[in-house]
């Protein structure tokens, strides 16, 4: 997979059209939820294999985080690491930029996959985000 940090407006289309269709039409998260005032600013990252969006996610900077969010990789292309990429690829990205902490909220049957990146839950408090339930979770970097 192809990680491009969005540089065009076909770019930033690709990201939208991922994230619809794992949140909005896989998770049912309404549109207006999935798509907010943070998607102006943020910066959003895609993937591509042979040149059709499989990945998408955008990175906000919050406080003395980074904030990854909207990670996402459609169901016929999971399983092959590609949210392991997306997740160095922000990682990186927001070290480039000064950050040495990172911060998510991850849905519960994904907190293992995040642990796996070295990500800790900064407690056991579930919330819900989107009718999904949720947890807050940190890592730091040397």
């Amino acid at each position: 997979m192809e990680i491009r940090k969005v540089t065009s407006q076909k770019e930033r289309d690709d990201a939208i059209y991922v994230r619809m269709i794992v949140f909005v039409k896989e998770q049912h998260v309404p549109e207006d939820e999935e798509l907010d005032q943070y998607d102006e600013t943020a910066i959003h990252f895609v993937g591509y294999v042979q040149d059709e969006p499989v990945a998408a996610s955008r990175l906000r900077y919050v406080d003395e985080y980074g904030k990854l969010e909207r990670i996402c990789v459609r169901k016929e292309f999971r399983g092959k690491h590609f949210g392991k990429m997306l997740m160095e690829e922000m990682e990186r990205q927001l070290q480039q930029d000064g950050y040495m902490k990172a911060k998510l909220n991850a849905q519960t049957h994904a907190i293992g996959f995040y642990e796996d990146q070295g990500y800790e839950k900064l407690s056991e408090n579930v919330f819900m985000d989107a009718g999904i339930p949720h947890v807050a979770m940190i890592k730091e970097f040397e």
